[in-house]
């Protein structure tokens, strides 16, 4: 009777993890894309992960037929972007 150990199991380091979703990233992305994400990720990296994994979600269901370009990348950083609210302070 052998125990299972859960150490037996490989977990991926998050290096390893970074390195397949980079990769990921190149085929599903252009240059031009990649390079606008890149520059997100640089001003707002919870942004750019936001992208990232809704860019590999749709991936893994198998619903991006071709690369995303770079307005394609456009129209989905606006749709995720929450919105700025404005404060009118009225003073009186």
């Amino acid at each position: 009777m052998s125990s299972h150990n859960p150490n037996d199991e490989r977990n991926p380091s998050d290096a390893e993890v970074s390195v397949l979703k980079d990769n990921a990233l190149k085929t599903l992305l252009t240059a031009e894309a990649r390079m606008r994400l890149n520059n997100v990720r640089m001003v707002k990296p919870d942004l750019a992960a936001m992208v990232e994994n809704y860019l590999l979600g749709l991936a893994s269901q198998g619903r991006l037929n071709s690369q995303i370009s770079d307005d394609q990348l456009k129209q989905i950083l606006l749709s995720i972007q929450q919105p700025k609210r404005d404060f009118k302070i009225n003073r009186k």
